[in-house]
């Protein structure tokens, strides 16, 4: 099962959009897929419909309470699974503070964890804290959203660094496998330059030792789309919402992508 973190030190750039849209577009597929949302803004769950209410239970509780991850998710739509976030979990850096292996403790919880998925994504907050560094330990892969803009690859030197780091220090498995374009606006010169840009500064990085040697930068563009931004409001991805808009278009083509990646038939009945 790929285990992706959804990453950016950024806000606004796309990274929670592309966690439930990718996500809800290869659960259209067949395959099952469980959302972490590992932000304490709870913007993903909020997108799926889910109200994060102070009575229900959350990642939160999976963190600092010790609940086992089966105990909060739920599911959201068909072959697609949630485990939702809550405004708790902003106080969750201080409270795991003295917390020995605070560092691992989702990913025990996922070990831990019987149920089977074709796909696990965490949807990560755009900071570089605990919770993200939680993410990082416990995935394989990390997909890094990026917005075609002129500070992206400052922004995007420095967030290689910490995984770098990350993978000297906690989890020598992790891998930058895919890089996402969002917010891409083709009528631009920008849009297409910063896309060269980057394209051109990972192809330099083939053959060296790096865990983003390998990766790949998704030819599919995500496009700026009004369709993408109302979705949430409604509690919807943009396949339900709009399922016929260029938002929806653009992730069931990145999901295309992503199944090619992998080695994996466009729709799981396939296999």
């Amino acid at each position: 099962m790929p285990q992706i973190a959804i990453l950016n030190q950024k806000g606004g750039v796309g990274k929670t959009t592309t966690a439930v849209n990718l996500g809800a577009a290869l659960a259209e597929r067949g395959y099952r897929v469980c959302l972490v949302d590992l932000d304490p803004q709870a913007h993903a769950s909020l997108h799926l419909g889910v109200e994060p209410r102070p009575d229900a239970s959350s990642v939160y509780d999976v963190l600092v309470r010790d609940m086992p991850l089966a105990s909060v998710r739920r599911q959201v739509g068909k072959n697609l699974y949630l485990v939702p976030s809550h405004l708790d979990l902003a106080a969750a850096e201080v409270e795991l503070a003295g917390v020995v292996g605070r560092e691992v403790i989702l990913r025990d919880k996922l070990h831990e964890d019987s149920e089977k998925f074709d796909f696990l994504f965490v949807d990560c907050p755009p900071s570089l804290g605990i919770l993200t560094i939680n993410a990082l330990v416990a995935v394989d892969e990390i997909f890094i959203a990026l917005q075609p803009h002129f500070l992206a690859l400052h922004g995007l030197s420095k967030l290689l660094q910490t995984i770098d780091l990350v993978v000297r220090r906690l989890n020598n498995r992790l891998r930058v496998t895919g890089i996402i374009l969002c917010m891409y606006d083709g009528t631009t010169r920008l849009a297409a330059e910063v896309g060269q840009d980057v394209e051109q500064f990972f192809r330099q990085m083939r053959g060296q030792r790096a865990p983003w040697s390998e990766v790949r930068v998704f030819q599919t563009r995500i496009r700026r789309n009004i369709r993408l931004a109302e979705a949430p409001s409604f509690g919807q991805s943009i396949l339900e919402y709009a399922p016929d808009s260029p938002g929806a278009q653009d992730y069931r083509q990145l999901a295309e992508e992503v199944l090619t990646l992998y080695g994996l038939p466009p729709n799981k009945s396939a296999e």
